[in-house]
């Protein structure tokens, strides 16, 4: 089964600074746009930036403990093929991203192994990138 693109509307109360983020840092292409939106090609999904003002959630982010980390949630991203994880990772660091969670290896050696990392967007909504060296255990338990 093909799996068909998703689509996420994220606040933000600063909409040129993401839109620089989103753009450059990430290279995402840009599709429609208005004063107050701006759509992005995020990995063959639908990203969507609105201007709106500050929420809760951006001024102060939750965390739950994962893999002896603290998880920032709410958060969203994508999982990427590992080569794909390896040059985005590279990519940020070279932008001198700050990372909530550097990239690392998650439950290394058990079921579910993933590489991983969280970063936050100039307006403090929460991403993760991670990639599975077998994509079958995507869901495993």
């Amino acid at each position: 089964m093909a799996l068909s693109p998703f689509h996420l509307a994220i606040p933000v109360y600063d909409l040129a600074t993401c839109r620089a983020f989103y753009g450059e840092t990430f290279g995402l292409s840009e599709g429609r746009s208005s004063a107050q939106w701006v759509d992005f090609d995020f990995y063959g999904h639908q990203l969507v930036i609105h201007e709106h003002p500050k929420t809760a959630t951006q001024d102060s982010a939750h965390t739950n403990p994962v893999d002896g980390h603290d998880v920032p949630v709410p958060h969203f991203g994508i999982v990427l093929g590992w080569d794909e994880w390896e040059q985005l990772a590279a990519r940020l660091k070279s932008f001198n991203t700050h990372f909530v969670i550097e990239p690392y290896i998650r439950f290394q050696g058990q079921v579910g192994e993933q590489a991983t990392m969280f970063l936050l967007d100039p307006c403090g909504n929460a991403l993760e990138f991670k990639a599975f060296k077998d994509i079958g255990q995507l869901f495993a338990r």
